[in-house]
């Protein structure tokens, strides 16, 4: 079984004139070993090229993602083709912080008129968290990934919201919840029509290279 948590980044939007497209994938493939030790295994990143949108100054200070980034990057069907094929044919469990991913991939595949069946075994590791450390919580109010990383005195690499960066963090994290936590199974083919509301902050951050040491990534426990 192979573990897939992935990131996304949308551009960001001030009215809902128009919904919001993804701008990058990040992925990180996760296996276990003889012992049951999840263990990073592979890694994909894809900028993504907006049909109908060009990129905002809010976008790039949230994201950091560029026009000419964008402009050079594949269309969403070819990005998502690539993931699929690096996905392989086996079974695998996608995961990621919050259901806002799951939201967005489903949504912009239909969309585009794609087959979504592949969207399946979706966890969101924010809300198993939360469901772990407050168990029968009625009042649980679910963390931020830095947050959560740092209540468990794991450090964040890299930048926030950078989808790379983002999935690679989820997966460190992944790796100290995954013996605690029961993962589900799901089709996103079988499941209603989901429509959501991107919240984001504009907080400015210190931006930096995406491509920065990902050869060492897979070596970094």
């Amino acid at each position: 079984m192979k573990y897939i948590v992935f990131d996304l980044e949308f551009t960001v939007l001030r009215t809902q004139k128009h919904l919001a497209e993804t701008l990058e994938i990040g992925a990180i493939e996760l296996l276990a070993d003889q012992e049951g030790t999840l263990y990073m295994n592979d890694l994909f990143h894809s900028y993504v090229q907006p049909s109908r949108s060009i990129i905002s100054r809010l976008t790039t200070e949230f994201t950091g993602i560029t026009q000419e980034q964008a402009d050079a990057a594949p269309r969403f069907e070819e990005a998502i083709d690539a993931f699929k094929t690096w996905l392989g044919d086996g079974e695998y469990h996608l995961c990621a912080w919050s259901k806002e991913d799951k939201y967005q991939l489903t949504g912009e595949c239909r969309r585009h008129g794609m087959d979504v069946s592949w969207i399946r075994n979706y966890n969101d590791l924010q809300l198993a968290y939360t469901e772990l450390k407050e168990p029968g919580s009625s009042s649980r109010q679910r963390r931020g990934l830095s947050k959560a990383l740092e209540a468990e005195n794991v450090s964040f690499l890299g930048s926030q919201h950078r989808a790379i960066d983002d999935a690679f963090n989820t997966a460190k994290l992944f790796r100290l919840l995954y013996p605690f936590v029961k993962l589900e199974t799901n089709n996103a083919a079988e499941e209603a029509v989901y429509a959501t509301e991107i919240v984001f902050s504009t907080e400015t951050e210190e931006r930096y290279n995406p491509f920065a040491g990902l050869a060492g990534l897979l070596q970094i426990s």
